[in-house]
């Protein structure tokens, strides 16, 4: 017999009859990298027995739009407008010539650094996103390869590729923002991507598998989406690419191509199943009923949208159409629990208190990412499904008689306190194998102090620090 480990617990969300359903008092049962029991009393023989008392197990939480940077997003927390404070190219950097902000070796760091961070959220798979506004133009098949190998011995699950693009935005000193192309650039950056998916898919156990990520759909030429549509079809990976989410593309896109970017993408035979479309927050009806007509995830993001003010529309009105609604960080911290709250919040204040209900959220950070995903034995836990389990510790907040609802009202991402990815512990009582968190928070601190000194650079009219970020009070002489 395998090696069989029992967990257990006061809450188990197990899966069953085409649902989650929730045990008390009970147990998973992993026997290699698979869920053979989660439910009730098993009583079969097992080699090891875990008891995490007043807790939850629950599977892995899916995360299609996965921090994987220093996030930069944050410095524009409070200093705007985005045009004025770095977030977008000016003219005279790109005359002078964009650079990497970063060295390979602090890229490969960051990657290594951000997927510890998403274990610690309890996060078991995850599709990375990075911005491309510090990056001399994309991402680069080299810091992939050091991102497939922290991924491996980290132990999580990813579905990888680096983002390319034919285009950037480019701002004016009077802040009108427009495309530049260099499409050539962006269709080598894709067939770079494309190789790379067919050397690692699969690896690592099968832990990793290949995507697709072209950028921002405002800076993307028609040519390259469709080459990656037909090469992410032939290859069966999924596509991310983000959509609706500013009135600057919104703007861009209509005046390219006439139209909104959904729509686009359906009329160029882009979009397919295997798309996955973070944000939505400014998409409009007819976006809407495409994503449903073509089968096309919409990924939510809810913090990251309303530190800007944003939200979907109507979550409920989503999920009425039959879009398949998943989850993503995309920010700083990647505290998939934190998301899951606000976008329940956010919901109600938009569309009634009654409008959802906390296992509405709980169900697009599991089942939904596993619906993009097309995998069946992700986002749950039953017979057969990979053992990939988040215990969260509930010892320490006020329980309600519910545990998806405790979740929603009194927990957070540091109250993870184990995580198994294929049936691997690669997360106990908080620490992570070869990990020492004040180190790597310190050396991830000293890394984003650099780029930050180097604002200066690629912010229009190249202002002093002093200017580009402003103080919340005055500082004490």
């Amino acid at each position: 017999m395998t090696h069989r480990t029992l967990l257990s617990a006061r809450w188990v969300v197990a899966f069953a009859g085409g649902a989650h359903v929730i045990h008390e008092n009970g147990c998973v049962v992993i026997e290699g990298a698979r869920v053979i029991h989660a439910g009730g009393a098993f009583d079969g023989e097992v080699a090891e027995r875990i008891d995490y008392g007043e807790a939850v197990l629950s599977p892995g939480f899916v995360d299609l739009d996965a921090l994987s940077d220093l996030d930069t997003t944050i410095l524009g927390y409070d200093n705007g407008p985005a045009w004025k404070t770095g977030r977008v190219w000016p003219e005279s950097y790109v005359a002078a010539g964009p650079y990497e902000m970063y060295g390979p070796e602090e890229l490969a760091y960051q990657k290594r650094f951000a997927f510890a961070h998403l274990i610690r959220n309890g996060i078991t798979t995850a599709l990375p996103i990075a911005s491309l506004f510090y990056r001399e133009w994309a991402e680069t098949v080299a810091e992939f390869d050091a991102a497939a190998a922290a991924a491996e011995e980290l132990g999580l699950r990813v579905y990888l590729g680096p983002a390319y693009r034919t285009g950037g935005q480019v701002t004016d000193t009077a802040g009108n923002i427009r495309a530049v192309y260099d499409e050539a650039r962006g269709m080598q950056g894709l067939e770079d991507a494309a190789a790379f998916a067919a050397r690692v898919d699969g690896t690592a156990g099968g832990r990793i598998r290949a995507m697709f990520a072209p950028d921002r759909i405002e800076t993307c030429t028609e040519a390259l989406l469709q080459r990656t549509q037909a090469i992410a079809s032939e290859v069966g990976a999924p596509v991310r690419q983000h959509c609706c989410q500013s009135p600057t593309e919104l703007r861009l896109v209509r005046e390219q191509h006439g139209t909104t970017p959904i729509d686009w993408l359906a009329r160029i035979g882009a979009l397919g199943a295997n798309w996955l479309l973070p944000h939505g927050t400014h998409a409009e009806d007819r976006d809407f009923a495409l994503m449903a007509e073509h089968g096309a995830t919409l990924v939510h993001c809810p913090l990251v949208a309303a530190r800007h003010g944003g939200t979907l529309r109507s979550f409920t009105g989503c999920r009425a159409r039959g879009i398949n609604i998943g989850l993503g960080t995309d920010t700083w911290p990647a505290d998939m629990i934190l998301n899951m709250q606000l976008g329940m919040m956010t919901a109600r204040i938009t569309e009634g208190a009654g409008a959802v209900r906390s296992e509405d959220l709980f169900d697009a950070a599991t089942l939904g990412g596993a619906r993009a995903l097309k995998r069946d034995d992700l986002g749950r836990l039953g017979p057969g499904a990979c053992a990939d389990i988040t215990v969260i510790d509930l010892s320490q907040t006020l329980q309600t008689p519910d545990p998806i609802q405790t979740l929603m009202t009194g927990a957070s991402g540091r109250d993870v306190r184990d995580v198994w990815i294929d049936g691997r512990r690669v997360m106990k009582d908080r620490r992570i194998p070869g990990i020492d968190p004040v180190e790597d928070i310190a050396r991830a601190q000293a890394q984003f102090d650099r780029l930050i000194a180097r604002y200066p650079d690629r912010t229009v009219g190249h202002p002093p620090l002093s200017e580009i970020f402003t103080p919340s009070y005055r500082r004490a002489e």
